[in-house]
């Protein structure tokens, strides 16, 4: 996910009803109080005030790190930047951030999750709402529901849970009925994360969990018509046709319209390949554009194959007048 969830995309994906907030790519704390730049590059929002998507959602600042003390300092900083939410990140596998002790490397030590989330709590108070995010453990889930009480006990108003350890990384299935144990242990709402890619998994994780509400992921890049179809299905049970290949190809179309001004080329393209990369798993079409754009460097290049794989005809992708760098996903 780290590269995608930007500002852009959170933009793009909340502009239908359907998720009810966001979270940031997590900002990495390591030892010392980061200066504002790096919380408005994370978080863009947070120069027009209250940071919400333009369409109104919430967007909630993430952390990452294992030092209460600095967690804390960088707590405050947030605080001070207009944040309105924190959310701590133990769940994030990636084997660099792991040796460098952050994400889910905190799993292995419910003592230690507990101080990082009491240190937050400690230092913004009652004025902000704390939640983490979690896995089932490290290496297995042993400690599972310890982790998930020390997140409790240090103050945490929320808990995402995603089915799965650490080093069970991204391989099916989920265990969303791992959620439920842990579920009937707290007393704090409990979110299911993990491997909802449709309706009918949504509705399976809903189940087997009983949480009432779930977080979408890498479900949300692979369709982004997903939480829409959802909300749809609850206000009227009625399920939405699944979302077309040209659909998903005008959102990416989009993405790079409002990027290309403020990125470099290459890297909207590394960013277009990396969205798609999520939507080829379960689209044919995404799978073919994909094979037929991935040696693809230049930008105009990429965008013209975009369009011709929707059969429509290739035109130049306007681009939005140039904005400052610093001014620029919960299903119910």
């Amino acid at each position: 996910m780290e590269g995608v969830i930007d500002a852009a995309t959170r933009d793009l994906l909340t502009r239908r009803a359907g998720i009810d907030w966001t979270v940031t790519e997590f900002v990495r704390v390591v030892d010392t109080r980061l200066p504002p730049r790096v919380f408005l590059r994370h978080c863009p929002e947070l120069a027009n005030g209250a940071p919400r998507t333009p369409g109104g959602a919430p967007v909630h600042l993430q952390l990452l790190g294992s030092d209460p003390a600095a967690l804390a300092a960088n707590a405050r900083q947030a605080l001070s930047l207009g944040t309105t939410s924190l959310d701590l990140n133990f769940g994030c596998p990636a084997k660099l951030v792991n040796r460098h002790d952050g994400g889910a490397s905190m799993l292995r030590d419910p003592r230690r999750l507990r101080a990082a989330v009491a240190a937050v709590h400690d230092a913004v108070g009652d004025t902000l709402p704390v939640t983490a995010k979690v896995r089932l453990g490290f290496a297995d889930r042993r400690l599972a529901l310890d982790c998930a009480r020390a997140a409790e006990d240090g103050g945490a108003r929320q808990l995402v849970v995603h089915a799965r350890t650490r080093n069970e990384g991204y391989r099916p299935p989920a265990h969303w009925e791992w959620i439920a144990r842990i579920r009937h242990r707290l007393s704090i709402p409990v979110v299911a994360n993990g491997d909802i890619w449709t309706l009918e998994d949504y509705w399976k994780a809903r189940t087997l969990s009983g949480c009432h509400d779930v977080m979408l992921g890498r479900g949300a890049l692979a369709d982004p018509g997903l939480a829409p179809r959802i909300r749809h299905w609850q206000g009227t049970g009625k399920q939405l046709p699944a979302t077309c290949w040209a659909a998903k190809a005008e959102t990416l179309i989009e993405y790079a319209a409002m990027q290309r001004n403020i990125l470099p080329p290459k890297v909207v393209v590394a960013r277009l390949k990396q969205w798609m990369n999520h939507m080829r798993g379960r689209d044919p079409e995404a799978a073919r554009c994909f094979q037929a754009l991935r040696r693809v460097t230049e930008l105009e290049d990429f965008l013209t194959g975009l369009v011709a794989s929707t059969g429509k005809r290739s035109e130049a992708v306007a681009s939005p007048p140039r904005m400052p760098r610093n001014s620029r996903e919960n299903t119910g």
